[in-house]
């Protein structure tokens, strides 16, 4: 169970715990944030199909970028821990994401983080040293996971973001065109990803008509519908936004509407850009990145103080850092490890 901060509402979530069938006595941890899934069913919990060895694994319909963190860290001798996140998995009972929205964000992430190592200690396993990892959405996730854990007073060893995208406000302003200069083109996936948090903002922060009021009158109902099912493949390209016409085109001029207002000030609240970091933390961005440029890493290292690093993946999109970062050598990470073989030097 979990608590819905913005709605005061307690529900039932899921997530996934995955542990070497080795282990024994004491075991480090990662916990692991997934990145944005455009579907309700490729959570972390999904990967429990593979108890079956007739279940085939596909990109359409599983949650790989959690099946690449199992590989690479239950099989390396780590427990991993991850949320489906509100909206996401089997319990989900119609409800809608929680897409980027902070106070229910972090406290399932805390939750099921919590929930995974009692069940450790009912294993016989004595959970060891914390580490934390977390990729596109997941990095914000991770970013707020840190920030209300060391709160807590609960110690980190090491902390993992992958294309992060620390400020929202930011985020949103680049990805609609103002402020930093494209390069490359962005990913034509950022609108639906927009849609979704329009959605989330709207029922988590009590902001009705936001999505009506946000979006251009020829998109609208494209974008209530895509927030209701998901259903990117009924999209017809030749009819569709891109993060840069999604908008109404008053949105960034000015008081048009109170919620969106409201929503601004929210992004910008709900940014994890100014939090000095007291254990070692690592940021990879990709320098071909469509969806987070350099310039929306590197002020947040800037910001974390000494033991924040930036990592610079050459040549790397969005997932090709995410996966650089878990395989990559000190060649393509700047002379710095992979994410692995970082956590094993301190486990």
């Amino acid at each position: 169970m979990t608590t819905i901060s913005e709605k005061g509402e307690t529900v039932a979530v899921t997530g996934l715990l995955a542990v070497p069938v080795s282990a024994n006595n004491t075991i480090p941890v990662v916990s692991w944030q997934h990145g944005t899934i455009l579907s309700f069913d490729q959570v972390p919990s999904h990967m429990v199909k593979l108890s079956d060895p007739n279940y085939n694994v596909t990109d359409d319909a599983d949650s790989l970028e959690t099946l690449f963190n199992i590989q690479r860290f239950a099989a390396n001798g780590f427990a991993v821990i991850a949320a489906d996140y509100i909206g996401k998995g089997p319990l989900r009972e119609g409800r809608g994401e929680a897409y980027v929205v902070k106070g229910a964000t972090t406290q399932t992430c805390v939750d099921i983080l919590n929930a995974g190592l009692a069940a450790l200690e009912d294993l016989g396993l004595t959970p060891a040293k914390l580490f934390l990892q977390g990729w596109s959405q997941g990095a914000p996730n991770t970013l707020w996971l840190h920030q209300a854990l060391r709160s807590d007073g609960i110690d980190i060893e090491a902390t993992a973001v992958a294309s992060p995208f620390s400020d929202l406000d930011q985020a949103w302003r680049y990805w609609s065109g103002k402020g930093l200069e494209s390069y490359p083109p962005l990913a034509a996936w950022i609108a639906p990803c927009m849609i979704v948090a329009l959605g989330s903002y709207e029922l988590y922060y009590n902001l009705p008509g936001l999505m009506e009021t946000a979006v251009r009158p020829q998109y609208r109902e494209l974008a209530e519908r895509n927030w209701q099912d998901y259903n990117i493949s009924a999209i017809d390209p030749s009819n569709s936004p891109n993060s840069t016409n999604l908008l109404a085109d008053s949105f960034w001029k000015g008081y048009t509407n109170d919620h969106i207002s409201a929503l601004q000030r929210q992004l910008i609240r709900n940014a994890a850009i100014a939090w000095e970091y007291d254990s070692p933390i690592h940021f990879y961005y990709g320098l071909a990145d469509e969806a987070v440029h350099p310039a929306m890493v590197t002020r947040t290292v800037a910001a974390g103080g000494r033991y924040a690093a930036g990592i610079q993946v050459a040549r790397a999109s969005h997932r090709a850092t995410f996966l650089a970062g878990l395989y990559g050598s000190g060649a393509s990470l700047d002379s710095f490890d992979n994410v692995l073989s970082w956590f094993q030097s301190k486990a």
